[in-house]
């Protein structure tokens, strides 16, 4: 049978890709999208299925990273879908993932920019552009590009550093919840010359707990990239150990969000 949409993308960007499929498959239903981890099953082959699945689909999502780049599965997928939309058989929608330059035969081609954009965003561009039971088990639903690593020093300073695994982040803007007084801690950004933010007093409400102090802070230039973490210092000021309880993302409107820690140094 023919589907409507075609993913075409390398494993390596499933963590990304997977929730779009997901509600591109809650939307159309899972007949009418080809997503391998569902439209490929033991047994079957993938070339075979592969050809199925770009026999007539209204659309081909190419997802544009560096490893999809190098995939030669991907590549054949992408021009098979590039010739049958010269035809006007299909339309091939590339969809920039890591900042990766486009093929120079798609170069004219007008693309989804999921890097600067963000997965939320993408994601309704995507389906607004689509829209007009196997045994699959959702894997990567809870995708953060953010996340976080702590090193802790012998003088009491703390690092964390925050990183983007695959999408550019315009809003890079972080509290960090601490059980200290302001005049027990200083903070910067390591390799920035200034910063934008400072010290809140009572700035949340810990889970049946008491309410927490906070520092705020962003560069006043540069952005949060892939190739590009921010690592925020905090120098301990007194004898005072400084508790440093979470990591929050800056989701506009007081809306606050956890970075996921990823490891914790000691």
């Amino acid at each position: 049978m023919s589907h409507k949409i075609f993913i075409s993308h390398n494993h390596h960007d499933k963590p990304i890709v997977e929730p779009i499929a997901i509600r591109l498959r809650d939307i159309f239903g899972e007949d009418n999208v080809f997503y391998d981890s569902w439209s490929i099953r033991p047994g079957d082959g993938i070339i075979e299925k592969m050809n199925k699945g770009l026999e007539a689909p209204e659309y081909v999502f190419f997802f544009v990273s560096r490893a999809s780049l190098e995939s030669e599965m991907v590549k054949l997928e992408w021009q098979n879908a590039l010739y049958k939309a010269t035809k006007g058989a299909t339309k091939l929608v590339p969809v920039r993932v890591d900042g990766s330059d486009m093929p120079t035969i798609l170069s004219q081609t007008v693309y989804i920019d999921m890097h600067t954009n963000g997965l939320e965003a993408t994601t309704a561009q995507i389906v607004g552009l689509a829209q007009g039971n196997a045994s699959f088990s959702p894997e990567h639903q809870g995708f953060s590009n953010l996340t976080y690593t702590a090193s802790y020093s012998g003088d009491g300073s703390v690092e964390i550093t925050v990183r983007a695994s695959h999408l550019m982040e315009p809003n890079p803007n972080f509290a960090f919840p601490v059980m200290n007084k302001e005049a027990d801690i200083g903070w910067f950004i390591k390799g920035q010359p200034g910063i934008y933010g400072g010290f809140r007093k009572e700035e949340f409400q810990l889970n049946e707990g008491p309410v927490a102090n906070a520092v705020v802070m962003r560069p006043i230039v540069g952005s949060l990239t892939p190739n590009h973490p921010l690592t925020f210092k905090f120098k301990k000021r007194g004898n005072k150990k400084l508790v440093i309880i979470d990591v929050l993302h800056d989701q506009g409107h007081n809306v606050w969000k956890q970075v996921p820690s990823v490891s914790k140094g000691s």
